[in-house]
């Protein structure tokens, strides 16, 4: 069993900025990658950015320059640092992570989502 408890959502003002945490947790041997995907009323889930063990990156264009994604391996956290947000980026947002278990065996989890608002 593998829990991602995901944290840092809300409501705030274009312009602004927020920073989303996702912790994993669990029979978790080794994490190969996480990242973030988002999902607008009416629209399907995409890819905001993902970030590998070994620390490679990778953006939706509509976010490149504004998002970061980053990993405390130690932690098994991931962070999702947003600025200059903008009204279109008003979304679920929702962690994923790939892990191998103690017995080797690969796994793609979700986690349950975090509302992010972007509105004046």
């Amino acid at each position: 069993q593998v829990q991602l408890v995901e944290s840092g959502g809300g409501l705030v003002q274009p312009g602004g900025s927020l920073r989303l945490s996702c912790a994993a947790s669990g029979r978790i041997f080794s994490i190969n990658a996480m990242g973030w995907y988002r999902q607008a009323p009416g629209k399907q889930r995409e890819l905001v950015a993902a970030i590998t063990s070994g620390g490679s990156t990778n953006y939706a264009d509509s976010v490149k320059g504004r998002f970061t994604i980053s990993r405390d391996n130690a932690k098994n956290t991931v962070y999702l640092q947003m600025n200059s947000l903008k009204p279109e980026d008003t979304a679920v947002y929702y962690c994923d992570v790939y892990y191998t278990d103690s017995d080797g065996y690969e796994y793609h989890y979700w986690g349950q989502g975090t509302q992010v608002t972007v509105s004046s």
